[in-house]
């Protein structure tokens, strides 16, 4: 009786051990491991190779506008640009470095609000797009946009406006506010923004346009009281 449980478990013995699944040799390893290579990149492959949908046509094209327009601003900041270059600076930003500023967005919308309103007849007290402007309301419309300490509504107060940085008259730049006293009152009673080259752009008086008039004009010279500064490189807006 011995002998034959022992015959037996040897049988089952054997049959278990044919049952296994067996190890894989190194060949038949390396081949498993190659075909799941190859299944990744077909996989891969046809994934790369779905057409886009039409919101992710548009989502892609907006952001290579946003990339584009980012570009255009920092060059704007470039200290040759003067209203009009732009364009001619990516021809040259290969040969100097633009001025890294990190208010360059705000100086470009506000020059680009400015420009938008040439034309435009003056309104005294007006201070949107709509209504018109006044002098000191087209300075408060353009700058007051990207400003998080906003500027006051006349031209006496910003000119008197103790976080504003003076400015020498051999140093403005673009951006800067040049300020005036025509009339027989105290203070600043215009207002106007420097765009480089000698000019500056105003809203007059009742009865002109908003316009860009020469700095070194005789009348705004003997008129001049001086420049206020906005955007700086260290300026906390």
């Amino acid at each position: 009786m011995p002998l034959f449980l022992l015959s037996v478990a040897l049988l089952a013995w054997s049959a278990y051990s044919d049952a296994r699944p067996q190890p894989l040799s190194e060949n038949a390893e390396l081949v498993r491991k190659k075909a799941r290579q190859r299944l990744m990149t077909s996989v891969k492959q046809r994934t790369a190779n779905v057409p886009l949908t039409p919101e992710q046509k548009r989502r892609e094209a907006e952001q290579k506008r946003a990339i584009r327009q980012q570009n255009r601003e920092m060059l704007a900041m470039h200290p040759r640009w003067s209203p009009g270059s732009v364009d001619a600076l990516w021809e040259r930003a290969l040969d100097d470095k633009p001025a890294a500023l990190p208010h360059a967005a705000k100086l470009r919308t506000v020059l680009q609000r400015l420009q938008k309103q040439l034309g435009k007849p003056y309104v005294w007290g007006g201070k949107t797009p709509d209504e018109g402007f006044d002098c000191s309301g087209l300075v408060f419309y353009a700058y007051n946009a990207v400003l998080e300490r906003k500027l006051p509504r006349t031209a006496n107060e910003m000119y008197n406006a103790n976080h504003l940085q003076s400015v020498r008259k051999d140093k403005l730049k673009n951006g800067d506010l040049v300020f005036f006293k025509i009339s027989q009152r105290p203070g600043a009673d215009h207002v106007g923004v420097y765009l480089g080259d000698d000019k500056f752009i105003e809203a007059p008086r009742t009865g002109l346009n908003i316009r860009i008039s020469q700095f070194s004009a005789d009348f705004w010279q003997s008129h001049y009281l001086g420049a206020r500064r906005i955007l700086s490189e260290k300026a906390a807006l």
